[in-house]
């Protein structure tokens, strides 16, 4: 018997033992890692040369209505990716928010400072200095 014909027997053997719920040297997952730990072969092995049963496994795992491990934690990755979409979605609309007011503030400000600075540069006009708050400093 050839090597490849071996391997793919293992592999059949394998999925009938994981689709049967008693695995003998794997977990049991639905999974390629499974598969393979369960056939006792590489993973490479089914990723690269019998990709052909690595869809086969899926495809049987469907037909039992279950959903293979790897797509159900892509689903779970997916539902959190949307969570953190929705959160910052949510900052950037306050950040623009922000945004805005602050151009509001920094233009009132500008034109004040032109206002001040007419009246300090015509001659004959007397601006008086206002009192500040003295600055504090933090340790």
């Amino acid at each position: 018997m050839t090597p490849a014909r071996n391997e793919r027997d293992r592999i059949h053997a394998a999925m009938e033992r994981i689709l049967a719920g008693t695995p003998e040297h794997s977990n049991g997952a639905l999974t390629i890692v499974a598969l393979a730990q369960e056939a006792q072969l590489p993973r490479n092995a089914l990723t690269q040369r019998h990709v052909d049963l690595k869809h086969d496994f899926y495809d049987k795992v469907r037909e039992r209505g279950q959903t293979p491990d790897s797509e159900m934690r892509l689903r779970q990755q997916i539902v959190k990716l949307k969570e953190l979409r929705a959160n910052d979605k949510a900052e950037i609309a306050q950040l623009q928010a922000d945004r805005e007011g602050l151009v509001r503030i920094v233009h009132q400000l500008t034109v004040e400072n032109r206002q001040l600075r007419t009246e300090l540069a015509t001659p004959g006009r007397r601006v008086r200095v206002l009192p500040t708050q003295p600055h504090t400093t933090r340790d």
